[in-house]
This record gives C-alpha cells, structure tokens and sequence, in this order.
C-alpha cells in the first residue's frame, strides 16, 4: 500500500464510494436517450442519423475495454481508472459544446474511451480495498451502482432537458467525474507490473475483432438492402478472433491468458453473462413501446414503471454480498438465471389490455436475477484469474456484458420488426400486429436463461460449495 493509499486501507468503505462516483457517470448515460429527439431537432437529422450517437460511444469502450484492463493490471488500476474520471469530465464538456453533429460524434468516441478506462479497472480497484472473503460483498456493491446510474440518468434528464437543453445530459456529468478524480489519490495504486511487454499485436487484434462484430450486428437491420457490408465485417470479425486466438496462445504475456476457458464452469459463466444481458435488454427496449401503445399512463408513470427493473439490480447488489456468504457464486448463478427467465416469460405474456402491477412487478424480478447474475459472474471471473490480474477479469465482464446488450438491440429489434409486419399481412390489427411481434422477440430473450439454467443445472451448479 502506498502512502497515497493509506486513508482507503482504513476506511474501504469510503473508498468504494469514490471507485462508484467515478464509475456512476457511465451508467448516466441513460439520460441522452432522454435527449434524442431534442438533439434530431438541433442539427436538423433523420431520426435514424441518431443511432451513431450510440454506436460511436458503445462500439469504442466495447473494444477498448479488455485493453485497459490488461493496461492497468501493468501499471496500476488508480492510474487507468483516475485517466478514466479525466477523459470523461473533458469527453462531457465537449459533447455539450458541439457546434455540429460531426464534432458529437467524435467527442462521444472520447466518451466511449473514458468509460472503458473507468469500467475496465473499477471492480478491481473496488476489490482490492477488501480482503478475498468480501469480494463479493464489494462486487454487489459495485453492481448496484449500476442500477443507481440507470435510474437516476432518465430522471435527472428529464428535469434537465425541461428547464435547459439537451447538452446539460452531457455537462452536468463533468463536476461528478472531476469530483472523483479528486478523490481518487486517496485509493490505492494496484498492481504495477511496468516491466512486462503490452501485447500490442494481440489487442489491435481485440479491437478489430469486436468493432467489426458489433458493425456486423448493426449491419443485420439492413441485409436484405445491402447485404455486402454486413458480410465484410462479419469476415474482418472472423479473421480477427482467428488472428487473437493464434497470437493469445503463442505469446508470453497475452491480453488474456485464453487457457482460462478450458474450465467449462468459467467459459459458460462469460458466454452466459452476455446471453443474459442480450435477453435483459428486452425491457428498455420493447417495453417502452407496449406502455406507449397499451399502458394508458402518463409520462412519468411510464417511467416511474420502467425503473422497476433496475430497482431490482439495486437490491441485488447488497442482497447477492449477504447470500454469497453462505452459497457458491455458481448456485447464486443458477438463482439469479431462473429468476430472470420466470421475468421473461412472464413479461413475454403481456397482453391487453396491460396489467401494470404484474409488469412492473416482472420487471422487478428480472433486474433482482440481473443483478445476482451479475455479481456472481464477477465473483466467478475474478476467483478463476490470478489477483495480479484482476483488471483483466472485470474488464472480461463489462465487455461482455455491453456485448450482450449490443447485440441484444440489434437481435431483438429485427425479430420484433420481422414478425410484426408478417402478422399485419395476415389481416392481424395493428395492436395484434404488434402483440405478436412483442411476443415473438421475448419469446426469444426467454429461451436464453432457460438455456442458462438447463446448462447450470448440467453442470452442477444447483449442488456446487
């Protein structure tokens, strides 16, 4: 412990606060989705212009993620994740002072780099403030702030928008990211390991290969008009895994150590975290759309409903620290995927007219098994990779986790809009329409947990110490 760290060795409580200020801002960016149609109107776009503002942000900490993981695990996690607070507080101040569309973008690409420094050492900075047997105490903790940043953002950002403009989404973040870099000298460095080599080949490989992967996921909205640059990309994303995979196993010190994935609890643990987090996205993005059509509320009830589900990852953070204690992180797994996949088939279920209580009250309980899921996999990744490598293991998981959620939009979104047009063409209503193509795409982020679980029960995860 450095003499810089020494306030945190005593009071780590304080110190994963400061570790989840700097981490609440990237949560908050659920508050631009609130400014989307105000920002249409400034530059004057096509609605469908303002998906780049997502893509440029999630494609960039997406990629980046892992890398800075890896970084920090050389040269200490405070000093990536203090990089992270003032890259973001610089990325806000210019996304506010965008004088053109072309100028958002590239300072959301800044923001895109900042999150990804902040994400991809935070849990381990967060865990290294504790002994080994409250890691996932802390962990719960740090999930939760998840859920804290997701709520907050579409509420502040109302009032924001309301009596601003869309840049204070952007501006009123930069005193929170500076405020914890100014706390941050009191954490303490991490692991530094300077004399090691990057292994820059292998994380250009990384890059490429998830860039490419989330272009091609985005490319499948427009296939049958322009099937061309959907194909190239998804051959650039094959031969990239192909290329980081030969260099993985054939250098000394790679990204990440790929013989990690042989153990099939650990390899089905991150392939889950991204298939739950695909169905998880379910909510946020049909659900808004069923409350429009047949919810009957009012703005602020309709997203007073909405925060159901994150209200559940709230109460999932501190709840999965207190059950660790006495179940493995493999049966609290297994707990939070079934309770996820009753949500879905639950919420799958909504008809008309809407039963609000049972909805909000679904939704509840899919961000509870959310977020149980969630910390059990941190606690899983983290216990498999060595301490001295712990920036990579949580990195591993926030970059799954926006991968799910990436895909999810994408996946989702084309069986919703694939099924609700043929249904119309069969003389459906336009509410039926609708209805079939709501059911048709939770019917799918359903199947997923269900996968899961029969997977978890088939490796003994119901039993596992």
């Amino acid at each position: 412990m450095t003499r810089s760290g020494w306030f945190a060795e005593r009071h780590p409580g304080f110190g994963v606060l400061i570790v989840g200020l700097g981490t609440l801002v990237v949560p908050f960016d659920s508050s631009v989705n609130v400014a989307f149609p105000h920002i249409v109107r400034a530059f004057d776009l096509a609605i469908p212009a303002i998906q780049w503002i997502v893509i440029a942000y999630t494609l960039t900490y997406a990629a980046l993620t892992m890398v800075f993981g890896r970084a920090g695990d050389m040269l200490g996690y405070r000093r990536i994740f203090q990089m992270g607070n003032v890259t973001g507080a610089v990325a806000f101040l210019l996304c506010a002072a965008a004088p053109s569309y072309g100028w958002l973008l590239g300072a959301r690409v800044l923001q895109g780099v900042g999150a990804a420094l902040a994400l991809s050492c935070g849990p381990a900075l967060a865990t290294s403030l504790y002994p080994e047997d409250q890691r996932a105490r802390v962990l719960g903790l740090y999930t939760m702030m998840f859920g804290v940043g997701s709520v907050l953002g579409t509420v502040i950002a109302g009032e924001l928008v309301q009596y601003f403009d869309w840049r204070a989404v952007f501006w009123f973040r930069a005193p929170i990211a500076l405020l914890a870099f100014s706390f941050t000298w009191t954490l303490p460095h991490g692991s530094r390991r300077g004399q090691q080599r990057f292994d820059t080949p292998g994380a250009a490989y990384l890059v490429i290969a998830i860039t490419c992967l989330l272009l091609t996921l985005n490319q499948l909205r427009t296939l049958d008009q322009s099937p061309w640059g959907c194909i190239a990309a998804g051959l650039v994303t094959a031969l990239s895994v192909a290329g980081f995979i030969r260099r993985e196993n054939r250098t000394a010190q790679p990204i990440v150590n790929l013989r990690f994935f042989r153990d099939r609890d650990f390899a089905l643990v991150t392939a889950a975290n991204a298939a739950l987090n695909l169905a998880g996205f379910s909510i946020m993005l049909l659900v808004p759309f069923y409350l429009d059509r047949l919810g009957g509320l009012s703005v602020p009830a309709t997203g007073l409903v909405l925060a159901s589900s994150p209200a559940g990852i709230i109460l999932a953070g501190p709840l999965s620290g207190r059950i660790a204690r006495t179940i493995s992180p493999r049966r609290l797994a297994l707990i939070g995927a079934v309770a996820m996949a009753l949500a879905q088939i639950s919420i799958g279920m909504a008809d008309a007219p809407a039963n609000i209580p049972l909805l909000a009250g679904s939704m509840f309980l899919q961000g509870v098994g959310l977020g149980l899921f969630q910390v059990a996999c941190f606690d899983i990744t983290t216990g498999t990779i060595p301490p001295e490598d712990r920036g990579v293991a949580g990195s591993l998981v926030m970059m799954t986790r926006t991968v799910g959620v990436v895909t999810g939009a994408t996946v989702l979104m084309l069986i919703f809009q694939t099924i609700q047009p043929l249904a119309a063409s069969n003389g459906a209503s336009g509410e039926a329409a609708f209805l079939a193509g709501f059911h048709g795409a939770f019917q799918v982020a359903a199947a997923l947990p269900i996968l899961v679980v029969l997977s978890g029960l088939w490796r003994g995860w119901a039993t596992a110490r």
